[in-house]
């Protein structure tokens, strides 16, 4: 489908774990973008200007508003259509979703990233990074120990906001990861990647061109 005038448009990256749960909380609204796919070594003009942040996502909204973190591109999303209550979290107590967050993408990002690229960091720091980012899964672990999702009875935004992250951990040593006494994490996890949302969401696009029109996502075939 070609790129219309009336719908936002969502720059984004297949593999980047921000952009998906954009994907994610979009799908699930139910909210028509058209998707434009970068390469992150070879950034678009247009892409640069809309964004100085010059990461993705970037949410370039039919109003002029552009926005460029991922966490409110899901809030804009849900805000506007819930079906699957989602929300549900921030409703109940919003100042743990904020803690939750800032846990999430503040120290066991940092933890994930020096773990899954630790030559780019400190490479004889990697399995110490490994270590305090699984405290945070043991956490996960614990929680679902006890109830069927992190977001409580029925999978929501603090599940699809983590997953995608999970996701990567596991990806830098799955020996390892599936080693782990984790059995309700992997469970929840394997659903995620199995399940039809992710393999939406995971699509494959060709990289967006100057001039050339974007694509209508969530795709219709």
């Amino acid at each position: 489908m070609n790129q219309t005038s009336h719908i936002p448009i969502l720059w984004s990256f297949r593999r980047c774990p921000y952009a998906m749960r954009a994907r994610l909380a979009i799908v699930a609204a139910g909210i028509a973008v058209e998707l434009r796919e970068i390469r992150l070594r070879d950034k678009p003009a247009a892409f640069l200007a809309a964004s100085a942040k010059a990461t993705v996502p970037v949410l370039q909204c039919v109003s002029g508003r552009v926005i460029d973190q991922s966490r409110d591109i899901m809030f804009w999303a849900l805000d506007q259509h819930d079906p699957d209550g989602w929300l549900a979290p921030v409703h109940a107590d919003r100042d743990h979703v904020e803690a939750f967050f800032e846990r999430l993408d503040g120290p066991f990002k940092t933890h994930l990233d020096r773990y899954k690229y630790a030559s780019r960091f400190d490479p004889e720091e990697a399995l110490a990074n490994r270590r305090r980012g699984a405290s945070t899964l043991t956490g996960f672990e614990q929680l679902l120990t006890n109830q069927p999702a992190l977001s409580g009875a029925h999978p929501g935004l603090l599940d699809f906001a983590s997953l995608p992250f999970v996701r990567q951990f596991r990806i830098a040593d799955p020996d390892w990861f599936d080693a782990q006494p984790w059995p309700h994490l992997h469970r929840w996890l394997a659903d995620f990647l199995d399940s039809p949302r992710f393999a939406t969401i995971m699509r494959k696009y060709s990289p967006w061109q100057e001039g050339s029109p974007g694509v209508s996502f969530p795709s219709d075939s």
